[in-house]
């Protein structure tokens, strides 16, 4: 049996109190990446969509695509933690708020995209003050906002223990922060029971609303008449590949805490080789939910001239390397990774997370372009190429959440410290109840259950 060693705070609380140079040059760095994209947004403001590479029919591109992305991994945090968490998986507290900070941070990224889509962000107000209830638009505001709120409260209140935490061992100005976060938290049995009631309350909570969000994303596109998109699977085809992205964010995530934060004694390899094998279940789904999309759409839809074109255009023709690309590094490679104990390694683990995140991106991009590039009336094709401002408002969207989170995780703990805690607790009276039944009729219980606990 593992030793029992005690959890050492201050190893965990390191990270918060000690700011390196890194962490200044990281910040630079990235937000150099967000003035530039700024830059570009402010030059698409002033110049229309026409310095993009948007036109008709393609009226969607980069900016969708991101949107779409950036809600799919948001998912991280509703499965790892809440899922887990109601399965009272003892192996998920390590890694609960690495994936609930990367939901929370997500989501508004995935919303500024559509604010460039849009080109005036002021006329999003029309789908605020001039609602129509038959448009997906509108059920997509709701349950985005829904979720955010809920994923921010689902954040905060596994986070409170460990800022009151940070509150009496870190002075300075965010004494005083930590003061107002921690809400007079002091450990007491009343507030613990508390506590984790609105923490089991959130976890049920925030599922359906996870699931609901990609639903309805799914909507915008399956509620059209649009070639590769008119299809009912599209909702659960979603939900699946959001969570099948965001359990490779979550794993990315994670081996970059370890290495960045030295965090090899909390971080261990079974972690990544249960995450490996979630992912691994997810890498099955989603082949099987691409796979039916396009039998599907072959043998039911393939004689109409949209979707013959459309699959043409994926599988022989101008598309096809890119589609057939994502679909074996994509989706086989991982799975192929995944299979063995060996490759759910913390390596393996990675790189198939690698292909993974940067694939499902492709995909969304597939989603997206392919179907409007095919138009209904007799004519030539569409035809989308990205110019330098949507690269640029791409790659500033990411730098965005990697800041968030980097300054996140300066600010908090990024491992929950109290659950550390009561998992060892747990397996502690475990241990030490396993020494009674074990011990034989007159020996001493105190020296049996030292034995036992190493």
């Amino acid at each position: 049996m593992e030793q029992l060693t005690g959890i050492d705070e201050e190893r965990y609380l390191e990270p918060v109190k000690k700011v390196g140079r890194g962490f200044y040059i990281t910040v630079a760095f990235l937000l150099s990446i967000i003035a530039w994209g700024a830059f570009a947004w402010y030059t698409q403001f002033q110049t229309g969509l026409g310095i993009t590479g948007l036109n008709r029919p393609v009226f969607w591109g980069f900016y969708i695509t991101n949107f779409v992305f950036f809600i799919g991994i948001s998912h991280a945090g509703t499965l790892v933690s809440a899922i887990l968490r109601l399965t009272q998986a003892g192996w998920r507290r390590p890694i609960t708020r690495v994936a609930e900070a990367i939901t929370v941070f997500t989501l508004p990224v995935g919303a500024m995209n559509v604010l460039f889509d849009v080109g005036r962000p002021d006329r999003i107000l029309n789908i605020i003050l001039h609602p129509q209830g038959r448009s997906p638009l509108i059920w997509d505001i709701g349950s985005i906002s829904m979720y955010l709120t809920a994923s921010v409260i689902y954040l905060y209140l596994p986070l409170i223990p460990d800022i009151a935490l940070c509150r009496d061992r870190i002075g300075g100005w965010r004494q005083e922060l930590y003061r107002i976060l921690a809400l007079g938290w002091r450990g007491t049995e009343a507030q613990k029971k508390r506590l984790k009631m609105g923490i089991g309350i959130m976890a049920v909570v925030v599922i359906p609303i996870a699931v609901s969000v990609h639903t309805v994303v799914s909507w915008i596109f399956g509620m059209t008449t649009r070639a590769g998109w008119h299809s009912t699977i599209f909702g659960p085809y979603f939900v699946v590949g959001a969570i099948f992205s965001g359990i490779a964010a979550a794993i990315l995530a994670m081996a970059v805490v370890r290495k960045v934060f030295h965090m090899e004694h909390t971080l261990k390899p079974r972690h990544f080789d249960y995450m490996g094998l979630l992912l691994l279940v997810l890498t099955a789904a989603y082949i099987y939910f691409t796979f039916a999309e396009y039998l599907t759409v072959y043998y039911g839809y393939g004689g109409s001239a949209t979707e013959g074109s459309l699959l043409t255009a994926l599988f022989t023709g101008e598309f096809a390397l890119t589609f057939w690309v994502m679909v074996v590094f994509g989706f086989f490679v991982p799975g192929i990774i995944l299979a063995f104990p060996q490759g759910r390694s913390i390596r393996g683990t990675v790189i198939a997370s690698v292909l993974i995140v940067f694939f499902m991106w492709v995909k969304r991009f597939i989603i997206v372009v392919p179907s409007l590039s095919r138009q209904f009336l007799p004519y030539p094709t569409g035809f989308y190429q990205a110019t330098w401002v949507e690269w640029s408002l791409t790659a500033a969207s990411f730098a965005v959440f990697v800041l968030l989170y980097v300054v996140f995780s300066r600010m908090f703990p990024i491992v929950s410290v109290w659950e550390l805690k009561e998992g060892e607790e747990e397996a502690r009276e475990k241990a030490e109840e396993a020494a009674k039944m074990l011990a034989p009729a007159g020996a001493p219980r105190q020296s049996r259950a030292s034995e036992v606990l190493g």
